[in-house]
C-alpha cells in the first residue's frame, strides 16, 4: 500500500511503471495500492513533481530521482544471538563511512571490524547516512531520512554492516539529524507543514515538532528512530544539536522519542540507547526527558587545553588545570559559571548523574573538520589527552585514526549541484565561525580534493610511531576494562590535585593514581607508594613514593 500524507492538497498522483494513478483521499491521507519491492515511483501534488516518497526507504538514483519499493523482510540477518550492548563500561569508536576506508562503502568498513575489535572498542558510531546532494557531504544535509546513502551501499549495505558487526560483538550508534533537512532535496514542505515558518538553526527551517499538523509531523520523526532500531538492528541514536529542536509542547518531543524507543527495547529484549548532542550544559536531557547520555563538549574542551595549551573561543575559560579537575569531578565546568566566550552564564549543576551518561573525547567530527585545516591533535599530545579520557568515569568516544595518530586531516567537504549553494558554501562556513579565534583559509569545501585528503590512510599504522600510539590506546582500554575503580561511574568518588605552575595533575581513581606531566621540562609528583601499570615514557620512574615524570609524560600507577 502506497500511502502519504498531504493534509492540504487535493489531488494526488502516483507515478509507478509509467502510469500516473488518482490516489485515493483518506482523511489528510492519499493512499493507493502498491506494487512490489523494487519498482520505482513518485507522487505528484496538485499538479507539482514527481516528489520521492517522504518515507522514501530507498533512493537509489539521488535526493531528487523517483523512490523504490524496497521490503525490510527480504533482508536476512545472521546476528540470531546479538543480545544488545550496554551503555555502562563501553568505549565508542566514532567513523565516517565515506572517509573511513579507501572505497568510501559500508562493505569495506566491514574489512576493518577486526581492527576495531582488536583496538578493545564497543560501539561504533557512524556518521549520518541519509541521502544527500551529490557524493561528498559529512551527512548533515540530509533528506529522505527514511532511506540510505547508495554510494555507501544503500540499505542492504547498512544492514550488511550492523550485522557484521553484532557478529563480531560491536554494537552500532546511529547518527541522526532531526533538527533540520538539507537544502538540496528537501521536498517535505510540498506535501505538508512539516517545518516551521522561521529559521530554527543556523542551518536551516525548523522542524514542526508543536504547531499545527504536528502530531504526524512529530510521528514522521520518532517512526524514523523506530526503523532504525527495529529494522537495521541499530543499537542506539545519537541525536545531533538537539538545542535547535524547537519543541514548546508539554510533553516535549525527546520525552516522547524516549519513552516509544523503551517501549521498543522492551519488545526486542535488548538495550537501545539514545545519546543526545548538546551545548546547553543540562542534564534535564537525562533527567526529565529520559535520554541515557549526552554528548560533553566541557570535558573535550579541559582536556584539549591542558595538553595543546590552544585558549582561543571558547577554549578561554578552560586555562587552567582547575578545569581538568572539575570536570572529571563534577561533569560540567559551565554549570551555571560565566562563560567568556557567550557573554553570559551558562549551564547547570549534573547532580548526582554517573558518569557514563556523559560522551566525552578528545577529538571528533567537529572539533576536528571545524577548524579550517581540519587539523587533529598532536601524536605526542595525544598520548596524554587519551590517557586521560580513557581512565575518566565517562563514557570515551574515539574518532577514526586517533588511535595512531593519523596525519590526514577531516575537512569539512560538500558536492552540491545547485550554483548558489555550491558558489556560497566556502563563505557560508567562514561566517558560521566568525569570533572563534581562526584566521579562516580553509580548503573549499566544494573541491572533490578537500574530500578525498580527509579519507584515512591505513597504511600509516605500519610507522613506528602510529604503532607505538596505537599500542598505548589498546592497553589504555585494556587496562579500564580490567580495573573497576577506571570504570567506576560515581564523580564524588574522583579526587584530583594539580599544580599550573610545575604543569602537573593527578587524577585519584579508587586505589589507581593517573599522573601527567603536560609541560615542558621534568616534574617531580609525590604519591603513596605503588608500583607503574602503565607508562607513556621511557623516562618515568617510581621509587617508593617518587614519581618522575619526564615532560608530556603520563603514568598509571596501583597503589600498593
Amino acid at each position: 500500500m502506497y500511502e502519504v500524507w498531504a493534509p492540504h492538497a487535493t489531488r494526488v498522483e502516483l507515478e509507478s511503471n509509467g502510469v500516473r494513478r488518482v490516489m485515493t483521499a483518506e482523511g489528510e491521507w492519499w493512499r493507493a495500492p502498491g506494487d512490489e519491492h523494487g519498482t520505482d515511483y513518485a507522487f505528484h501534488v496538485d499538479g507539482e513533481g514527481p516528489f520521492p516518497d517522504p518515507r522514501t526507504r530507498r533512493q537509489p538514483y539521488g535526493v531528487t530521482g523517483p523512490s523504490r519499493v524496497y521490503d525490510h523482510a527480504r533482508f536476512t540477518w545472521g546476528d540470531q544471538d546479538w543480545r544488545g550492548r550496554d551503555l555502562r563500561g563501553s568505549v565508542i569508536y566514532e567513523l565516517h563511512i565515506g572517509t573511513f576506508t579507501p572505497e568510501g562503502t559500508f562493505e569495506s568498513a566491514i574489512e576493518r571490524l577486526d581492527h576495531l575489535v582488536d583496538l578493545g572498542v564497543d560501539f561504533i558510531e557512524i556518521m549520518p547516512v541519509a541521502p544527500v546532494p551529490g557524493r561528498r557531504n559529512w551527512g548533515y544535509d540530509g533528506v529522505d531520512l527514511y532511506a540510505v546513502r547508495e554510494d555507501y551501499g544503500g540499505p542492504d549495505g547498512l544492514k550488511l554492516l550492523v550485522d557484521a558487526c553484532h557478529r563480531a560483538g560491536l554494537g552500532v550508534i546511529l547518527d541522526v539529524v532531526y533538527n533540520h533537512l538539507g537544502p538540496s532535496g528537501n521536498y517535505l514542505a510540498k506535501f505538508g507543514p512539516y517545518l516551521h515558518d522561521y529559521r530554527g538553526s543556523y542551518w536551516g527551517a525548523a522542524v514542526n515538532l508543536d504547531g499545527r499538523h504536528s502530531d504526524v509531523v512529530r510521528r514522521y520523526f520518532i517512526e524514523n528512530a523506530l526503523q532504525w532500531l527495529r529494522d537495521y538492528h541499530i543499537d542506539g541514536l545519537r541525536l545531533d544539536a538537539v538545542h535547535a529542536l524547537h519543541d514548546k509542547r508539554a510533553v516535549h518531543f525527546l520525552e516522547e522519542l524516549a519513552g516509544e524507543v523503551e517501549a521498543l527495547a522492551t519488545t526486542l529484549g535488548r538495550p537501545l540507547t539514545l545519546i543526545a548532542e548538546s551545548d546547553l550544559n543540562d542534564p534535564a536531557l537525562i533527567t526529565r526527558y529520559g535520554l541515557h547520555a549526552t554528548w560533553n563538549d566541557d570535558v573535550h574542551h579541559a582536556l584539549h587545553v591542558a595538553v595543546t595549551g590552544e585558549t582561543h573561543a571558547y577554549y578561554a575559560d578552560f586555562h587552567s588545570l582547575g578545569a581538568v579537575a572539575k570536570v572529571l569531578t563534577s561533569a560540567y565546568f559551565h554549570d551555571g559559571s560565566y562563560s567568556s566566550f557567550r557573554g553570559r552564564s551558562h549551564g547547570r549543576p549534573a547532580g548526582d548523574l554517573p558518569g557514563y551518561r556523559f560522551v566525552c573525547c578528545v577529538q571528533n567530527h567537529d572539533q576536528i573538520g571545524n577548524r579550517p585545516l581540519g587539523d587533529r591533535m598532536r601524536p605526542e599530545r595525544l598520548w596524554l589527552a587519551a590517557g586521560l579520557l580513557l581512565t575518566s568515569p565517562f563514557t570515551p568516544m574515539l574518532f577514526m585514526g586517533e588511535e595512531w595518530g593519523a596525519g590526514t586531516p577531516f575537512y569539512f567537504f560538500t558536492d552540491h549541484h545547485e550554483p548558489e549553494l555550491a558558489e556560497g558554501e566556502g563563505e557560508r562556513r567562514r561566517r558560521e565561525f566568525e569570533g572563534f579565534g581562526y584566521d579562516w583559509k580553509a580548503p573549499d569545501p566544494q573541491d572533490e580534493e578537500t574530500f578525498l585528503r580527509s579519507k584515512l590512510d591505513w597504511s600509516e599504522m605500519s610507522e613506528d610511531g602510529a604503532a607505538s600510539l596505537l599500542g598505548w590506546y589498546r592497553d589504555l582500554i585494556a587496562l579500564r576494562k580490567s580495573h573497576p575503580d577506571l570504570t567506576d561511574p560515581r564523580l564524588d568518588r574522583v579526587r584530583v590535585r594539580y599544580d599550573d605552575d610545575r604543569h602537573w595533575i593527578v587524577v585519584e581513581r579508587g586505589s589507581v593514581r593517573v599522573a601527567v606531566n603536560v609541560g615542558e621540562f621534568p616534574v617531580p609528583v609525590r604519591l603513596a607508594p605503588g608500583h607503574l601499570l602503565l607508562a607513556s615514557d621511557e623516562g618515568i620512574a617510581l621509587h617508593g613514593a617518587d614519581l618522575h615524570l619526564p615532560p608530556l609524560s603520563l603514568a598509571v600507577i596501583q597503589l600498593s
